[in-house]
């Protein structure tokens, strides 16, 4: 877990919280990582937080950065050893010298693993978005600490930041993710690098919140951020947040769903929740509408059962023809899920309209649901490999 640097005296808003971000960090983690600058040597604020981390009992593996020289700046590493945490090892990041040895030390100090120990299902969880639209403030008003970093300055949040979490409802890793910004305004390498984190983080997730600024509605960032989640093939749910903020009047909801919805074609299959991050309003039904979300996403379909669905399609909607030639379809199989992916079986590909398609979809969805996930169909001739 990567966090912001530490100032251990601070009135500045956003410097405060990270230092109580890194405090929580040092909290969860089996091994602390202090890193420090070997041209600057020791520091009273190094000092000060190498006595807050001995404080936490926890392994520290003590690291002396900027050691491009690196016979020299070794030498200059051993005043390190004044810390009172143990040997320092000089590195060079920007050169890569020096970082076998503390992978090394990293993984001597991690903490035996208890083999008898049951692996639980945890779900994965990414709350995706366009930058201050509520990300951190979800993810705090859940674990009901201030676990990320929130400010009205939006962009504040660079990395995905994986939080665990338990609760009546089961075990999930809470994804923050620094949101997408238009490309006209990523200029920085940081920027880049926090879309990079961004989508990486939907690829690692099994169910995207894709959140939406109530006050704003649909945006194209949004339409870019969900289009992500939707490709990537992960269960979706929108969450309208700030929900608090609107003016309401008899209809406002049904009428803001149409909105969403027209905006967010390829996300008819995504069920929408409307809620405060601030106030906590409806936050709580979060829990059940992942669980099922994923439950959907990871969904299985026997072989048997799928090709009644199939035959029942074709008897009430023909397939198409094209020049005196018809469609057939021998049957169908799935091949995966997460998404639910399945192989069709046919004479010809080409006559496969994607017309036709959506309705063999539409028609798997009303027998078995998957709300909240895509469906994928791949079409293969019955003679091909």
């Amino acid at each position: 877990m990567i966090q912001g640097g530490i100032e251990p005296e601070t009135e500045d808003i956003i410097l405060s919280q990270m230092r109580e971000q890194a405090n929580l960090a040092v909290a969860m983690a089996d091994v602390i990582l202090f890193l420090t600058d070997v041209k600057q040597g020791v520091t009273a604020a190094d000092r000060e937080i190498a006595l807050m981390l001995k404080k936490s009992g926890k392994p520290i593996v003590l690291v002396c950065n900027k050691a491009d020289n690196f016979d020299k700046d070794r030498q200059d590493a051993y005043e390190f050893y004044n810390l009172g945490i143990g040997e320092p090892y000089p590195i060079s990041a920007s050169n890569a010298i020096g970082i076998g040895d503390v992978l090394d030390k990293i993984y001597e100090s991690f903490p035996p693993k208890d083999e008898k120990e049951e692996e639980d299902i945890i779900t994965k969880v990414a709350i995706i978005g366009k930058p201050n639209v509520g990300k951190s403030s979800l993810i705090n008003k859940i674990l009901g600490q201030n676990r990320a970093i929130v400010s009205d300055i939006a962009g504040t949040t660079r990395d995905a930041i994986d939080t665990e979490f338990e609760n009546e409802k089961g075990k999930y890793v809470l994804i923050d993710t620094a949101g997408i910004r238009r490309k006209s305004k990523v200029k920085e390498s940081i920027e880049k690098f926090s879309i990079m984190r961004t989508l990486l983080a939907i690829e690692r997730a099994d169910v995207c919140l894709m959140l939406i600024d109530a006050t704003e509605g649909v945006t194209d960032q949004d339409a870019k951020i969900a289009g992500e989640a939707h490709e990537a093939g992960k269960g979706v749910i929108i969450v309208v947040n700030k929900w608090d903020m609107l003016e309401k009047e008899t209809g406002t909801l049904e009428k803001y769903k149409k909105e969403v919805y027209d905006k967010l074609k390829y996300l008819s299959y995504a069920p929408m929740i409307f809620i405060s991050a601030k106030t906590g309003q409806r936050v709580h039904k979060l829990f059940d509408l992942i669980n099922y979300v994923a439950q959907q996403n990871a969904m299985r379909i026997a072989t048997s059962v799928l090709n009644q669905v199939i035959n029942e399609a074709i008897a009430i909607v023909q397939p198409p023809t094209d020049k005196g030639k018809r469609l057939k379809i021998y049957y169908g199989t799935q091949a995966s899920t997460k998404p639910p992916t399945f192989v069709i079986f046919v004479n010809n590909k080409e006559l496969f309209h994607f017309s036709y398609e959506r309705y063999l979809v539409n028609q798997i969805r009303k027998e078995f649901g998957l709300e909240g996930t895509p469906v994928r169909i791949i079409v293969r001739e019955k003679l091909e490999k």
